[in-house]
């Protein structure tokens, strides 16, 4: 009968404790270089004062809240892209794929900014 009750409290449990594990990494899937050059570049443009790092600070882990990491990675990258010129580039411009890309990462900056900025 123990050995039942010590099975079962390992099976209900242990899907709890992995699960919440993989919560945690997922909130906290940035890497701090990212999150540094995110903050960095946003007091670049808001200002270079205490006040902005806070504010940056806050608006990185929001976006970090909503929007995975792998997600974020690829639409920084089309924006990047979209700097481009030539043929080439021209799918990441107006592309429906790239476009949804982006517009997640415009909705995450937005709630950032409604959170942090306001």
């Amino acid at each position: 009968m123990m050995r039942r009750t010590l099975a079962l409290l390992l099976c209900v449990g242990l899907p709890h404790a992995v699960g919440a594990q993989s919560l945690s990494e997922q909130l906290n899937d940035y890497p701090t270089e990212a999150r540094a050059d995110y903050v960095f570049g946003c007091m670049a443009v808001n200002g270079n004062t205490r006040d902005m790092l806070r504010r940056c600070s806050c608006s990185i882990d929001e976006i970090a809240a909503i929007l995975p990491y792998e997600d974020y990675v690829a639409a920084e990258t089309v924006l990047a892209l979209r700097q481009g010129s030539g043929e080439r580039m021209s799918m990441f411009k107006a592309g429906p794929v790239s476009e949804g890309i982006v517009a997640h990462l415009r909705r995450a900056q937005a709630e950032a900014e409604i959170v942090c900025f306001n």
